[in-house]
Formats: C-alpha cells, structure tokens, sequence
C-alpha cells in the first residue's frame, strides 16, 4: 500500500544513490544521484522512497536508508547554481572527524574553491573541481576524456560504471548545461546542425534503432570522431551513416540526428 507523505526534501550525502524502477533491490538500477543532488519525495512504501531527482526530474525508488534529509529552507537554497562540480574520478569530503568518498560530477553546495556545506554540515574538498567562472567550452573535451575506459552500467553516472546518456548528463554538467537523463530526452534539447560536416566539437550526436527509437548518444570530437559509452567509454569514427566501431571494423550505430547546446 502506498501512503502519501507531506512533502520531504533530500540530498545525496553518500558517493552514490541507486535509483530503481521499483521499491526492491533486485529491481533494475535506471539511474544514480551522486554526492550532493537533491530531491523531493514523491511517495513512501514501507523501506523505500519514491523520489523526483531535481537535476532532470528523472523518478524512481531509493532505499530510505540512503535519505538525508533537508528541511524545506535549506533545499531551496541548495540550487545548482551555487554548486561546484568535483572533478577528480575519486576524492574525499571531510567534516569533522569524518570524510565521504566522492566521484567526479558530484555537487559541492556553497563551494568557494575548498569549502562546501550539507545543511549545517561543512566540507572540505581539495580536489579538483569546477565553478561557474571555469566552466568554458575548452573544458568540455577534458572532462570527456576523463571518463575514456570507464565500463558500461545501465542507470550508471559515475567514472566507474556510466551509460551512453549518463555519459553525456555529466559531462554538460561540468559545463553548466542541465540535460535530461535518457537519450530520446536529450534529444528533445538543443538546436538541429543539418549535416555530419557541420558538426562541431561539443555537439551531441544521436542514433536510433531499426524502429527509428532513439537508443544512444555521443559527443563529438574534433576529426569525425566521437566519444560515447558502449560496453566502455571509447573513441570512434563518425559519419554520415552512424558510429564505425573501429574494434570490431563496422558500423556500430546508426546516425539519426545530431543537436548543439554550446
């Protein structure tokens, strides 16, 4: 039975929450919320929160175990646009006597270049990371390369486990660009570029499968290359017919449209 709930806010506190499609462990992992991403709860069902993630409005079950909460104040205040953004694959957090591992793309809420706060809680983060005055288009393909190698999860966002539109979700955010969460979404943003020869470093392209449904997403490098998540993070050719996996020596994808957001 589901009970309605007066409405409870939460935060990432831990390196990574599982969102799955339904309130139970064995259910399928649809995606993550990392290290200091907020949410809203939608529904609560005995150990389990239905939750709207507030970065993409993306929902599914976590474990109420994983709830952190904040009071209404403090998650309004929490907005994206007071974030750092971690950029070492794996770092740590420290508060007091106590330190949090945190991946790449985690949030870092009021960061003034070392500091960080949680609610009451603060943080120092000594990694590297990325503010409003740093997000520029050059960093983009540094970001990218970052997460080169990196396996294929379904539902994953982190360096060590990230689908294709996982992949490309937060890498914009580094860059200040809030994507959806699925590739059809994403495809939905942005601005139509024509032609695989108009293309520009930074733009995303997408891919269908045989019932014209959008299934993938990349980015696209300088030299008719592209970056993307498939079984890992790897670099191939792109053209006008789709992705050439230059492993396997064939084409892998192919191409239905390509969208610019920079």
């Amino acid at each position: 039975m589901l009970l309605s709930v007066c409405m409870k806010y939460g935060i990432s506190h831990l390196s990574i929450v599982p969102i799955r499609s339904e309130p139970s462990h064995k259910s399928e992992m649809v995606s993550q919320l990392l290290f200091g991403e907020c949410y809203t709860v939608i529904k609560e069902q005995k150990n389990w929160l239905q939750v709207e993630c507030c970065y993409d409005t993306y929902q599914g079950w976590i474990d109420a175990a994983q709830f952190h909460e904040l009071n209404e104040k403090e998650f309004n205040n929490n907005t994206e646009n007071n974030c750092g953004v971690a950029m070492e694959l794996s770092g740590s957090a420290a508060s007091g006597f106590d330190s949090v591992p945190i991946v790449a793309g985690s949030s870092l809420p009021f960061f003034d270049g070392m500091n960080f706060k949680i609610g009451k809680e603060k943080f120092i983060y000594n990694g590297q990371s990325v503010t409003a005055e740093g997000k520029t288009n050059a960093l983009l393909e540094r970001v990218a390369m970052r997460y080169l190698n990196a396996p294929y999860l379904w539902g994953g966002r982190s360096p060590f486990g990230i689908d294709c539109s996982g992949f490309t979700q937060v890498v914009f955010k580094f860059m200040g660009i809030q994507l959806k969460r699925d590739a059809y979404q994403q495809a939905e943003q942005g601005v139509v570029v024509n032609f695989v020869e108009e293309a520009m470093p930074g733009d995303l392209a997408f891919f269908n499968n045989e019932e014209g449904k959008i299934i993938h997403v990349g980015i696209i490098l300088k030299d008719n290359r592209i970056i993307h998540s498939s079984g890992k993070v790897r670099i191939d050719k792109l053209d006008h017919f789709g992705i050439y996996n230059t492993s396997a020596k064939k084409y892998s994808h192919q191409l239905k449209i390509i969208k610019r957001l920079l």
